[in-house]
């Protein structure tokens, strides 16, 4: 059972992971990097599964590398095709779900991607420590293919 104090720390962190993860949403959506670098940690557990024929899918590590999949993705996609909707966002203390759909048109190919995603974030000390994305990866590889 939970002493009053602990279900209030518990609701403490939760929201500290909630306020970080849409200042995360906030600065993808504005383009921020700066900002994205600021909120990742210097070292993070990035998954994102390797996938050679996707120039913008690769492992990082790093605060630096990880913002810079927003710029790598934006110089090889149609930005104004870019969509993504989040349908469900969940917290549990440091870690935060978020699921929806996204799509997308490759700039080189020109052909278009879409499909689910789950995205798993933990937020230690305000910074995100843990970014693990699963995404439709063989639609993507497709529409980075040539026709």
């Amino acid at each position: 059972m939970r002493t009053d104090s602990a279900a209030v720390t518990a609701t403490s962190v939760a929201e500290a992971t909630r306020a970080v993860v849409g200042e995360f949403l906030a600065a993808r959506l504005a383009g921020d990097t700066g900002r994205l670098v600021e909120l990742f940690a210097d070292e993070v557990d990035w998954l994102l599964a390797d996938n050679p024929a996707v120039p913008w899918i690769r492992p990082r590590s790093t605060a630096a590398e990880c913002a810079a999949q927003f710029t790598e993705l934006t110089e090889h996609t149609v930005p104004e095709d870019a969509r993504a909707a989040v349908d469900t966002f969940l917290v549990d203390g440091r870690d935060a779900v978020l699921m929806g759909h996204l799509s997308g048109t490759v700039r080189a190919t020109g052909r278009s991607f879409r499909g689910p995603f789950a995205l798993r974030l933990t937020v230690e000390d305000g910074r995100i420590t843990r970014h693990h994305l699963y995404e439709n990866s063989l639609s993507i590889a497709e529409a980075c293919a040539a026709p």
